[in-house]
């Protein structure tokens, strides 16, 4: 199920960096090539072809969930993801970096001038587990919070990004959701997840 877009969006006694949350589970030969397989999915989708490269490793082919954020000259350009596991993971990272640049309703469509100057950046999502508020932990944990047919997501780097505490977090997030600010203290389900970001934002133009 994708969610189409998705913004990067009591007190936490921690706010530790997203790439310190858990030791990195996929290889720098591996992140090497999803980006680029990012890069050259939204470039096929332009130039209306097909994409020609072949995954590393089998690990590549195990089903995980994932969001794609691209960046235009360091600004927000696209961000859409699939909250739960329904392809591999090199599939759903060619399927989310399509549709961050050509189906966030928040944006145009990317051109083939913006191409050269695109910055991708990965999440890649562990499966999500139900959770109690008291341990969202900052910059560990993202946040799926639904009620009465409503959800709304942020990725753990949204809050560590904007400097907000769990209660802030567990706000917003429920604000993303269109519920009541206080709506995780009233019957709304959390569930958290972690993700391991790797990306090209801090590369110089």
């Amino acid at each position: 199920m994708s969610l189409r877009p998705e913004n990067p969006v009591a007190n936490s006694a921690t706010a530790h960096s997203p790439s310190a949350a858990e030791k990195g589970e996929y290889s720098l030969e591996e992140r090497g090539f999803l980006l680029k397989l990012a890069h050259e999915a939204i470039a096929a989708t332009l130039e209306q072809r097909e994409i020609s490269l072949d995954p590393p490793s089998k690990h590549l082919a195990e089903p995980r969930a994932a969001f794609t954020t691209l960046y235009y000259h360091g600004r927000l350009r696209g961000c859409v993801g699939h909250v739960r596991a329904v392809e591999s993971v090199w599939a759903t990272v060619a399927d989310t970096a399509c549709a961050a640049a050509f189906e966030d309703t928040r944006f145009d469509p990317v051109t083939a001038d913006e191409l050269p100057h695109l910055q991708i950046s990965l999440s890649i999502l562990s499966p999500l587990k139900p959770i109690r508020a008291e341990e969202v932990e900052v910059g560990r944990h993202g946040l799926l919070i639904s009620q009465h047919g409503r959800r709304g997501l942020l990725l753990p780097q949204v809050p560590v990004e904007y400097g907000w505490d769990r209660l802030t977090f567990l706000e917003e997030t429920c604000h993303k959701a269109g519920l009541p600010a206080d709506a995780w203290r009233k019957g709304a389900t959390l569930e958290a997840f972690t993700a391991e970001v790797f990306g090209e934002r801090d590369r110089e133009e």
